[in-house]
């Protein structure tokens, strides 16, 4: 470690205690840690997702999710009289933006109208894992919001999220099977 590295240990949560953003001492499992815990695992898969994708166009609506991610966390991880003072909070135009990607991709991939066994791409198969870790965050806002007030527009996001995140699974594997279509078809040919 080099002179002047902090530490990336502090020991102040051995006691099962963290502080919110906005300062307040909660226990680690407080409904709101637990929200936002949640959004940091859905961050991650939307990673692996991310890495795993080929379509540019993908990669890039899910990295627009991870930045929403870290504001959604900023908000569930303040009490609602400091989320006024957040840079930037999930709005309604947030919300219009997934709900275009939904409506382009169902478009041009259609939908499945139907349930989806998740498996038929790893890259599909990533996000669906994804699209499930979004749903349990969603759940969990939803206790929250029993708790704390102004939280509608974050369950609305998240149903949402979830939602383009299925099309976006179902739209690759689309994609995977066309490809391995062609392949084969290609390959008899030769």
């Amino acid at each position: 470690m080099r002179a002047g590295d902090k530490k990336i240990y502090t020991r102040k949560g051995d006691e099962g205690r963290t502080r919110l953003l906005s300062g307040e001492s909660v226990r680690k499992d407080d409904t709101r840690v637990e929200a936002y815990g949640v959004l940091d695992e859905l961050q991650c898969h939307l990673g692996t997702a991310r890495a795993l994708v080929e379509s540019e166009s993908v990669r890039s609506i899910i990295h627009s999710l991870q930045e929403d991610i870290f504001s959604a966390s900023a908000e569930l991880a303040s009490v609602p009289e400091s989320r006024i003072s957040l840079k930037k909070r999930i709005g309604e135009v947030d919300i219009s933006r997934i709900e275009k990607w939904i409506d382009e991709f169902q478009e041009s991939h259609g939908s499945p109208g139907r349930f989806v066994i998740p498996g038929g791409s790893v890259d599909s198969a990533a996000l669906h894992t994804a699209r499930a870790v979004c749903r349990r965050g969603e759940r969990a806002i939803v206790r929250l919001s029993l708790e704390s007030k102004g939280l509608e527009l974050l369950l609305t996001y998240f149903n949402r999220m979830g939602d383009l995140i299925f099309i976006l699974a179902w739209a690759v594997e689309v994609e995977a099977i066309v490809t391995r279509t062609v392949a084969n078809v290609l390959e008899r040919s030769l």
